[in-house]
């Protein structure tokens, strides 16, 4: 196989079906492409019935093409990380790793266009985040639920409206942003620095007022954003979490008890936003986000300095603080059931707390004048009221 080949395989694979997302290529299955959250087989000429390990690994090295650095990462860590582009519009964040003794690679399709807060509806929160001036704004949640396309319209908004110096550094860069009123310098893990902890220790000395961090991964990263956030910079990253009261507390739990006052303290005072995300399947096709907002606050504050409590709760503090731009998954679930954006059953599948959704529904449906209960008919009731009018 050539590059040509390969070329050919991921163009196919693009064109063939819409709103594609990720690329698949593994070992005894046919060229797969990932749309709306579904796999799916493509065709191509000559056929590909079944990827043979001699295929799939001509394709990890093309892709590769020859970087020492990642054949090393690949035969040491069994996996790698990079950066492809096809031409000057298509590029894809891959990842290569080994299974069973086969190589598989998936790539994922990233957008050129550089989203807007106005363009996805984001909430009126995204606004506000751009204008922060320091602290920590972290976006969670599973891979693939849009937590780079969130930064990308917030980062976007302070290019267009601020004239300062924005340091990223991503695994790998997504979107490419132009100078606009800000001055942007994107860095890429691997080619410009070795890891996010010292990509961030050098981002002190670069004089930036915004950085954004591509992920969280360890202790360090987390207590040198946290340094950063208290010396003047407005710190972005993203957790692996499910939703914002998981976030505050699996922070906390990266250190040790005896230092939990500290970091509880440290962590009150640069918390300034925390937005988790989930992708649900959209009525008509594609996909559509879930935002959780949770908005620093004084109760926000006491629940991370002193703890929950039975009553005291971060889902609780966010379901009430709508005029702070706060909202919970439910709430937003709802909003979207309610505008006919996802179904009952995709609300119910992805909510927090499946009664404060049924309630919730419950409550909607009674309002448009629909039933809220299948029990076709209340015998029982009848026949106790039959009895009773009868007995008096």
């Amino acid at each position: 196989m050539k590059q040509q080949e390969i070329n050919y395989w991921i163009t196919s694979m693009l064109n063939k079906h819409k709103r594609v997302s990720d690329l698949n290529i593994t070992v005894g299955k046919t060229l797969q492409v990932e749309s709306d959250g579904a796999l799916v087989s493509v065709d191509v000429q000559p056929p590909v019935t079944e990827l043979t390990p001699f295929q799939s690994e001509v394709f990890a090295l093309n892709i590769i093409g020859g970087n020492k650095r990642l054949l090393r990462d690949l035969v040491t860590k069994g996996s790698c990380d990079l950066s492809y582009s096809l031409d000057d519009k298509t590029r894809f964040r891959v990842n290569i790793f080994s299974q069973r003794g086969y190589y598989s690679t998936v790539l994922r399709k990233l957008e050129t266009t550089i989203p807007t807060i106005k363009g996805f509806q984001f909430p009126d929160a995204f606004s506000k985040m751009s204008k922060e001036v320091n602290g920590l704004i972290l976006f969670t949640g599973a891979t693939g639920t849009g937590k780079t396309t969130s930064m990308a319209a917030i980062l976007n908004r302070i290019n267009e409206t601020r004239p300062v110096h924005i340091v990223t550094l991503e695994d790998p860069i997504e979107y490419v942003h132009p100078h606009k009123m800000a001055t942007f310098n994107q860095r890429e893990q691997g080619d410009d620095f070795d890891s996010f902890a010292n990509g961030l220790r050098a981002a002190l000395r670069q004089a930036p007022k915004v950085i954004l961090v591509g992920e969280i991964r360890d202790r360090e990263t987390l207590e040198i954003a946290l340094t950063a956030a208290e010396t003047g910079h407005v710190v972005f990253s993203t957790l692996h979490t499910i939703d914002t009261g998981q976030t505050i507390n699996r922070i906390l739990g990266m250190f040790e008890q005896d230092e939990q006052p500290q970091v509880r303290n440290r962590l009150a005072d640069t918390i300034r936003w925390v937005v988790s995300q989930r992708l649900l399947p959209r009525i008509g096709g594609g996909r559509i986000a879930a935002l959780e907002v949770l908005c620093t606050s004084l109760r926000i504050k006491d629940l991370i300095i002193n703890g929950e409590t039975e009553e005291k709760t971060f889902y609780n503090v966010v379901k009430e603080g709508s005029t702070r731009d706060m909202r919970t998954f439910d709430q937003h679930l709802l909003e979207l059931f309610e505008t006919g954006l996802i179904t009952e059953e995709s609300a119910l599948s992805y909510s927090s707390h499946r009664s404060e959704i049924k309630r919730g529904m419950d409550t909607l449906k009674a309002a448009r004048g629909e039933r809220t209960s299948s029990i076709s008919g209340l015998h029982m009731e009848e026949e106790e009221k039959d009895l009773f009018d009868n007995w008096s």
